[in-house]
């Protein structure tokens, strides 16, 4: 049978769908709410709160087809990318899921009767494996399901056996191969020749049915589950009846796209799979709200943006041309993913704009490059090098290599894998799921929040934890945490942070410090003034002022995000928010500073519609529909299938589960009181709202008043004044520096005339008084001038920093070079420096050696002049 991408991930999904499982969109590149993932790299990773039991779910089987990506932290084929047959930076996993449902007898018959039924693949083309000890796996697969036993392979934990982390679910695997035939090398799993290409895994069944202790038990979960894979790539090359995932209909479209574009016709060219790959792993990540920045998610980013485009330049590409392959994939994955179609321009625009300042550092890099190749001794540019181009200018590698055999040159390899090896280890994210498994604290409860509409209620502890472990009681004076049934107590989420407040009990009350979730339930943690045991009623009452303040700048929060994408432009995601009840922070996507004019616009909007007193409507929607209606998700939020859409009139909707003043006017007034940068691609803008903006406008008022007193100047007149200010400043600066002139004109003439002889040639060396640092490159030149031939030697103390100097005239560089003397110098101050051959400077901070530093230099001007 022969099918494409698009049909046999339709048939996946309709073929579980009808078997009771819950079809499930994909999730974000981006893992919501995790911080040990740099990426969804695996269809169960939406899931994963679920198999730890930290979330429940309306459902509990279910199969989707999740987008994929492994090009950064532990999981990294970037580099394998274009010169393997099934190599990807961004894949579609296609899986199917219980979560304490059907076992491994149901997993593996659905397993066959998709493959062999509804794929129609050839029983006899079928290998799997087991782990070594999964009996009961085998004995499905042979007894029941009827595969030859000489097709079963019994593989050991290294292969075949899944775990989520050193602790916690894990379970055997069972996997399946298909035979590519016997005209492909390699063998059967688990055989010597198993990393050939003939067998190939296409499908793997992960049995969750332990719980590993810390000490290595494994302990039987009480609900054991069932994640799987099937890579829609490889499985479309079997139907489709070619050996590699790059000859399928998906990438053979966008290859034969990308080589209309360059204009290159060799449609098997390496280079135009590495583009033909990338482009989807680019879409999808500026889709999900990454840009192209110098750290994080965005460093990655723009390594796959900068491959793609050096692959097209090697390829001979006249401009830029990445982005525009955008129409073509959406034209393959458009329908499947209609976040493609709804963000097309802004992936188009951060793909041109990233292949443009490329360009830009291509020929910065080049200059540098030729920088360190003109000081160079010996013929190995060395991995310092190499990295700094690399890692710090995104100058390709392979392109430091080419320039280097044109030049009869090598690159130093090991030194620059060694600094690679060192940024992996400060870049690379967790490879575990976070805390141990079993040191968590976890909760079967779910609490009911009532907070939306009151701030006190009537509630029933269920459950109660103190130093990390369930207990029936707290005692007066005992930290702990206190579960209710129901609560007005907003736990933090969304970016809100937790109430505060009190539950009255019997007798006294517990202090509530902070309000978290754990799991489904709502944890108060806090101080207990009163005994309490569970099932004891307490009157739960939240701190109301406090949470006003919060819901005034929460709710500006919405307002803001609304004011960035009409002001700045639809590129603009949410990186991440934190509302208090003194202020509140949004960071988002953005590749330039914000400029004061566009700040101003940005608070206007956003005071115009607070004036506008809008009431803001809340409705319960499934998820599906309300991103349908036009609603914004929240960056890294995890949302149920059904959710919260929270609408201020027309100017904003957005899902949230965060509270909220009634109506936009409430908010009072909003200022802003800070903008910055926070990483390459991504800004934050801090604010205040209510009475805090207009304390902050009071201080600014103070500040100004208090400046034009200094000045004797009202405030209206500072500008004028500050600006007579900077005039006079300017005009003194003016003669100080001719002053400095005229002194290191008259110091010169004196050290020209007392110019000793090295070798013939004359030779400066001398340590300055009175000189600023800046003034050193003049006074060089000037006195290379007067000498005509020689070479000049100046060091300096400046607030205990030594500046050191040395310039050669032309005629003597083939002898000398300015960087060898000064790099000499520089070591006995405890500094180091470089330059060009004919002027190069170093710094120190050891002043008491400067004469030790001259003396050095001289010996090292006469061993080159020798």
């Amino acid at each position: 049978m022969s099918m494409t991408s698009a049909q046999i991930r339709e048939a996946f999904l309709s073929y579980f769908a009808e078997r009771g499982h819950q079809r499930v969109p994909s999730a974000s590149l981006i893992p919501a709410n995790d911080p040990t993932l740099l990426f969804t790299n695996a269809g169960m990773v939406p899931f994963k709160d679920v198999f730890l039991g930290d979330e429940q779910r309306d459902y509990n089987r279910a199969t989707s087809s999740q987008r994929c990506l492994r090009a950064g932290g532990k999981h990294n084929d970037l580099e394998n990318v274009g010169y393997t047959a099934r190599h990807h930076t961004f894949f579609e996993m296609l899986g199917n899921f219980s979560f304490g449902d059907y076992f491994k007898r149901e997993a593996i018959e659905y397993a066959w009767d998709f493959l062999t039924g509804v794929l129609q693949l050839p029983k006899e083309k079928l290998w799997v494996t087991v782990f070594t000890e999964d009996d009961e796996a085998y004995d499905i697969w042979a007894k029941e399901i009827g595969v030859p036993e000489d097709r079963i392979s019994r593989i050991g934990e290294k292969d075949n056996f899944w775990a989520m982390g050193d602790t916690g679910p894990c379970g055997p695997c069972s996997e399946i191969f298909y035979d590519h035939g016997e005209e492909v090398w390699g063998g059967p799993p688990g055989t010597a020749e198993e990393d050939g290409d003939r067998y190939i895994e296409i499908w793997n069944l992960v049995f969750m049915q332990y719980n590993r202790q810390a000490d290595g038990t494994l302990e039987p979960l009480p609900k054991p589950s069932v994640d799987t894979g099937m890579g829609l790539e490889r499985i479309a090359a079997v139907l489709q009846h070619v050996h590699s995932n790059y000859d399928i209909d998906l990438f053979q479209a966008l290859i034969k796209e990308a080589a209309e574009i360059i204009g290159h016709d060799d449609l098997d060219n390496k280079s135009l799979r590495v583009i033909a790959d990338h482009i989807r792993s680019c879409s999808f990540l500026i889709a999900d709200g990454v840009q192209p920045s110098n750290e994080g998610r965005g460093y990655v980013l723009r390594r796959i943006i900068r491959r793609a485009v050096r692959h097209g330049n090697m390829l001979g590409a006249q401009g830029a041309f990445f982005y525009k392959l955008v129409p073509a994939l959406i034209a393959q994955m458009g329908q499947a993913y209609p976040e493609l179609v709804d963000k097309e321009k802004v992936i188009i625009d951060a793909l041109a704009r990233e292949e443009e300042q490329f360009g830009k550092t291509l020929e910065r890099g080049l200059v540098i490059l030729n920088d360190a190749l003109t000081s160079l001794s010996g013929k190995v540019i060395p991995g310092e090098v190499v990295f700094k181009l690399y890692d710090t200018y995104g100058f390709p590698v392979d392109l430091t290599a080419d320039i280097a055999r044109e030049k009869e040159l090598t690159i130093d390899v090991e030194g620059f894998e060694k600094q690679m090896a060192a940024q992996r280890k400060r870049a690379q994210q967790a490879s575990q799921f976070g805390v141990d498994y079993n040191e968590r604290l976890k909760s079967a409860q779910r609490s009911e929040f009532t907070g939306y509409g009151a701030t006190a209620g009537s509630s029933e502890i269920v459950e109660l934890f103190a130093d990390g472990k369930p207990v029936e009681q707290l005692e007066a004076g005992q930290q702990g945490v206190v579960v209710l049934s129901q609560t007005p107590f907003y736990a933090e989420s969304g970016g809100q942070i937790g109430d505060t407040g009190r539950l009255h009990a019997s007798g006294g009350d517990f202090v509530v410090e902070d309000t978290q979730y754990i799991g489904k339930a709502i944890a108060h943690h806090g101080r207990a003034e009163v005994n309490l045991a569970v099932g004891d009623k307490v009157e739960a009452e939240i701190d109301a002022e406090r949470r006003e303040s919060v819901k005034r700048n929460h709710s500006a929060t919405h307002l803001v995000h609304a004011a960035l994408r009409n002001i700045l432009g639809e590129h603009v995601t949410q990186k991440g928010s934190l509302v208090t009840a003194d202020r509140l922070r949004f960071d988002f996507s953005h590749f330039a500073a914000v400029t004061a004019e566009e700040m101003d616009a940005i608070e206007r909007q956003v005071n115009e519609e607070i004036v506008r007193n809008h009431e803001l409507a809340t409705a319960v929607m499934p998820i599906e529909e309300a991103k349908k209606a036009g609603a914004m998700a929240l960056f890294g939020e995890k949302y149920d299938e059904d959710v919260r859409v929270v609408r201020m009139g027309d100017y904003s909707m957005e899902l949230c589960g965060g509270t909220h003043v009634k109506r936009t006017g409430d908010i009072g007034s909003f200022r802003i009181i800070s903008e910055l940068g926070i990483a390459s691609g991504v800004r934050r803008i801090e604010a205040v709202t209510g009475l805090g903006a207009l304390r902050y406008a009071q201080q600014q008022q103070q500040l100004l008043r208090t400046s034009a007193g200094l000045l004797k100047a009202e405030p209206g007149q500072l500008p004028e004044r500050i600006q007579q200010q900077l005039q006079r400043s300017k005009e003194l600066e003016r003669t100080v520096a001719e002053l400095q002139q005229q002194m290191a004109a008259q110091a010169g003439g004196s050290l020209v005339e007392n110019a000793r002889e090295i070798a013939g040639h004359k030779v400066i060396l001398a340590e300055l008084d009175n000189v600023e640092s800046k003034a050193l490159r003049g006074m060089v030149d000037d006195l290379k001038n007067q000498l005509g031939s020689g070479i000049v030697v100046l060091a300096v103390a400046n607030d205990n920093k030594v500046s050191l100097i040395v310039g050669v005239t032309k005629d003597l560089t083939a002898k000398v070079k300015a960087g060898d003397v000064v790099n000499v110098a520089a070591a006995e101050v405890g500094g180091k420096g470089g330059g060009r051959p004919d002027m190069a400077q170093a710094g120190g901070s050891d002043a008491s050696k400067i004469q030790a530093a001259l003396a050095a230099a001289q010996g090292k001007i006469e061993e080159l002049l020798q």
